[in-house]
């Protein structure tokens, strides 16, 4: 069987790539012309150079039976709005219409827990869904919208599936995501504070895996949580000075000091030309505790439950070998 696969070069991607050549799939892998291939290096694929929103991408789909959308435009600036929903939205749309004409008999789409939402107390699941005014920053919103994208595909009659995986850690972490970036900057010795937050991680193994079981396991326009263990953000640095032996940032920083630097260089410095260092939406995203129920992954799909420690333990040393850290 020969799978197409778009967002091959990032982080979940490359790591589903190898998952599906390793599980004697072929595989197809779409990469813009401006993309960094280092993640597909070696790695026995055809690549073919595209956009989410090219019309040709049907053609390019020919022959093969699966598709895994995982591409997706990532920022938390909100001068990138346009081009998030451009990416996001409008590339999902396109390309799900493409799968239809290139006769793809079934698709995986990549959303995320950000179109979700956050639940005030406990841990949100499938069932849960915040109002999208209620979602955090344009990238969560473009998420949602992608989603519906997915959901309306469905119910057309086209065999989506739909996971959302949480906060993957592991290796090939190449840009890196925001996670990544926190463990990055801990072992840069460049986080003197923190605050107060909370996330659910999994092991990017097992996100890939979860994808692999969707197309095999899950039903179509349902939506599947990829996660594993809530943790808060405390906790999170505890294991990093465990796994690295670095010491962890023993004092938290009030919410309103980050707040107020990122709004005043997202606000005032950026449009005299400065770049802003601290996104005001991810600011924002830190006051909620992002915990989720991954249940009926593990149930349905039978969605791996990695260690996490040994995940971090992973990211940690891809970071510390790579140019990355």
């Amino acid at each position: 069987m020969k799978a197409f696969v778009t967002g091959g070069t990032g982080f979940v991607g490359a790591n589903l790539i190898r998952l599906l050549l390793q599980q004697g799939y072929e595989v197809r892998a779409l990469v813009r012309g401006s993309s960094c291939l280092k993640n597909l290096e070696s790695l026995d694929l055809e690549i073919v150079q595209g956009d989410l929103n090219s019309s040709n991408l049907s053609a390019q789909m020919s022959g093969c039976q699966v598709l895994f959308h995982v591409a997706a435009q990532y920022s938390l600036w909100q001068s990138d709005r346009d081009v998030l929903y451009r990416s996001n939205v409008l590339g999902t749309r396109n390309i799900l219409q493409c799968a239809r004409q290139a006769g793809i008999e079934r698709t995986v789409y990549t959303s995320s827990v950000a179109a979700i939402g956050v639940k005030q107390e406990g841990q949100a699941n499938e069932t849960y869904q915040s109002h999208v005014n209620q979602l955090i920053g344009d990238y969560k919103k473009s998420k949602y919208y992608a989603e519906q994208e997915a959901v309306k595909a469905a119910q057309q009659g086209q065999d989506v599936v739909i996971v959302n995986p949480s906060t993957p850690i592991g290796a090939f972490d190449l840009k890196p995501t925001p996670t990544g970036e926190i463990i990055v900057r801990f072992l840069q010795r460049k986080m003197p504070f923190y605050i107060n937050t909370g996330l659910n991680l999994i092991d990017v193994k097992d996100v890939a895996w979860g994808h692999l079981l969707a197309l095999e396991k899950g039903k179509t326009g349902d939506r599947y949580i990829l996660g594993n263990q809530n943790l808060t953000f405390k906790q999170l640095l505890g294991k990093l000075e465990q796994i690295s032996g670095l010491p962890a940032p023993k004092y938290t920083i009030p919410y309103s000091i980050p707040y107020g630097v990122a709004w005043l260089e997202e606000n005032v410095l950026a449009k005299l030309g400065k770049q802003p260092t601290i996104a005001l939406d991810g600011v924002r995203m830190s006051k909620q505790k992002m915990f989720y129920d991954a249940s009926k992954a593990v149930n349905e799909l039978r969605l791996p439950q990695s260690n996490i420690d040994l995940a971090l333990k992973a990211a940690v040393q891809w970071f510390q070998e790579s140019s990355v850290s």
